[in-house]
């Protein structure tokens, strides 16, 4: 029996580049949405090794880390040059609240459980041949970056590690990418005005190394910069790297692979 009232697939038929579009009413939002899943070529689904859950930015949804980024290529190649284990690729949307849900639990939509649970259920559900306790690891950009910091140092029990690219680093950051600096909205709706650092150190004791990085040239990168720092400070084993670069899908699109390095190390 289904954990879900509907779940659409896209017909194989018409797929292409090894992706799949899925249509599903979440139960966390209570609403449909959308998620983009990539299945590497060549690799039966039995010898998947991992589950990486990519997130997308604010104005962006499921299809940007492919269509924009192709992360899937990206992957592609690292599998068949025998750098990273094969991955299943799971990129959702953020359940496109505003300009950005921030991935945070709302009064009426889960956002984050839509990420933590729904997602899990899902894949399970529509690829039911993989094995069932892969291990389970989360990055994004941008907000992206935001949610997949926050929640994988929340929910330390689901992900294996996790890792942002020039990342949000505390809920006060999403204002300037909001239509006129305008969070009203957002802040009226989320449960709580969360950070990233709270729930690095509340679970600090529990967390595997983790890892995050940001354009020179980036406007968050003074943000991350803060956040290493207090992680320093306070002891908290991570990995925080610097490149040339901005705050743009050449610098996602070329930084992502040192993200799948570093999960595919998690990987027995």
């Amino acid at each position: 029996m289904s954990n879900f009232f509907t779940i659409e697939i896209s017909d194989p038929i018409y797929e292409f580049d090894n992706l799949r579009w899925v249509t599903v009413k979440s139960n966390a939002l209570k609403k449909r949405a959308d998620v983009s899943v990539f299945i590497p070529k060549g690799v039966v689904p039995q010898d998947i090794k991992g589950i990486v859950i990519l997130l997308h930015g604010v104005y962006g949804s499921h299809w940007a880390w492919s269509l924009k980024g192709g992360v899937h290529r990206i992957t592609q190649k690292l599998i068949d040059d025998f750098k990273i284990q094969p991955m299943l690729l799971i990129m959702p949307s953020d359940g496109l609240f505003g300009d950005g849900s921030g991935y945070l639990s709302h009064h009426t939509e889960n956002y984050e459980q839509w990420i933590v649970e729904d997602l899990k259920n899902l894949i399970h559900e529509i690829q039911s041949d993989l094995k069932p306790d892969l291990p389970f690891f989360i990055t994004g950009l941008s907000m992206g970056g935001f949610g997949a910091m926050r929640l994988g140092a929340k929910y330390p029990q689901v992900f294996k590690s996790f890792s942002g690219l020039s990342s949000i680093t505390e809920f006060s950051q999403l204002r300037q990418f909001l239509e006129n600096n305008d969070d009203s909205v957002l802040k009226e709706n989320v449960l709580a005005e969360e950070n990233t650092l709270q729930w690095i150190l509340a679970h600090k004791s529990q967390l595997p190394l983790f890892r995050f990085d940001c354009g020179k040239d980036d406007l968050l990168v003074e943000p991350n910069r803060k956040l290493h720092q207090e992680l320093e400070s306070n002891g908290i084993p991570h990995i925080y790297e610097e490149y040339e670069g901005s705050h743009d899908w050449p610098y996602w699109q070329g930084h992502i692979t040192d993200t799948l390095l570093f999960f595919s190390k998690f990987i027995e």
